[in-house]
């Protein structure tokens, strides 16, 4: 994926990723960018890597497609368990999400 193509506030990359330890298994992510999140057999939701593959490491992070900033931000407001991270690649700051400042 081109840096041209990853989300970014000011043009800077956005990452995102799930805390599975708060995840309530609503799927509500997965429905508003099922190109990024996607309901494993366990019942929770993960990110999906650049070869739509589930990235199962705890804290896996991918990048946010330019196209799909908003969703990915609306999933991360509307998600029940709190567990949607988006943060700045170059410094990590969490942007959106429950720990955004």
């Amino acid at each position: 994926m081109s840096v041209q193509q990853e989300a970014g506030v000011g043009g800077e990359d956005l990452e995102v990723w799930i805390d599975q330890d708060l995840c309530t298994g609503d799927g509500i992510c997965a429905q508003y960018a099922p190109e990024v999140f996607e309901l494993d057999i366990d019942g929770l939701a993960y990110v999906k890597g650049p070869r739509d593959e589930l990235l199962q490491d705890r804290g896996a992070t991918t990048p946010v497609p330019l196209p799909l900033l908003t969703d990915v931000v609306d999933s991360a407001r509307e998600c029940p368990g709190e567990c949607i991270h988006v943060r700045r690649v170059s410094d990590g700051v969490e942007v959106h999400g429950p720990d955004a400042g």
